[in-house]
């Protein structure tokens, strides 16, 4: 499996989709910021790269309408706190606009892209809707082991469109705790399954 280590990403943009479904208050103010800090080794490795990063999230489930609770602002100003750097908010994932913000980055610069779940497209995989959020890039990074098992345009459609696909530095370190897990377990062996 590539990661994001093993292909040239400098100067590039290089979309990750990363999972900020973080738990947000009545005020819009995160409550736990662990799902950010969780992807900081790519982030930071990519930005060492000056690369231009693309980043593309969930956030709730607003099922195919605009609703700004569901808005990843938040994220994005909690982000640029953690990088000390300003992270700017595209108003959707996908369209001119949009274009126009990640065609105007420079190297070292991060661009969120507003909650693909606006769309229902996203959650349908649709195949434009992928070759849509894979034109804005030259890299694509999967970092969201949370969503990976999804037949989501962000997760499955992109990779058929964009140019260069690989894992970002958590998705690895996940599989390769199952890895080990799988093949030589620490015993006494338990294992917690859930979901709804």
């Amino acid at each position: 499996m590539n990661t994001i280590k093993d292909i040239d990403i400098s100067k590039k943009k290089v979309f990750i989709r990363v999972d900020f479904n973080v738990p947000l208050d009545s005020t819009q103010q995160i409550t736990d910021d662990a799902r950010i800090e969780a992807v900081l080794p790519t982030l930071k490795y990519a930005l060492s790269r000056e690369a231009c990063v693309i980043l593309a999230s969930h956030l709730g489930r607003p099922k195919g309408q605009v609703k700004v609770e569901f808005s990843l602002q938040p994220v994005a100003r909690r982000l640029g706190e953690i990088l000390g750097i300003k992270v700017i908010m595209a108003p959707d994932c996908i369209g001119e606009d949009v274009a126009a913000l990640a065609d105007d980055m420079e190297g070292g610069q991060v661009l969120m892209l507003e909650n693909l779940r606006f769309h229902k497209a996203e959650t349908q995989n649709d195949s434009d809707f992928g070759k849509s959020l894979a034109s804005l890039c030259d890299v694509y990074i999967n970092d969201a082991f949370a969503v990976s098992h999804r037949a989501n345009a962000s997760v499955v459609s992109i990779t058929q469109h964009a140019p260069i696909s690989a894992a970002g530095l958590l998705l690895k370190k996940e599989l390769d705790y199952f890895d080990k897990a799988m093949k030589n377990p620490v015993r006494p062996l338990v294992a917690v399954v859930g979901g709804a």
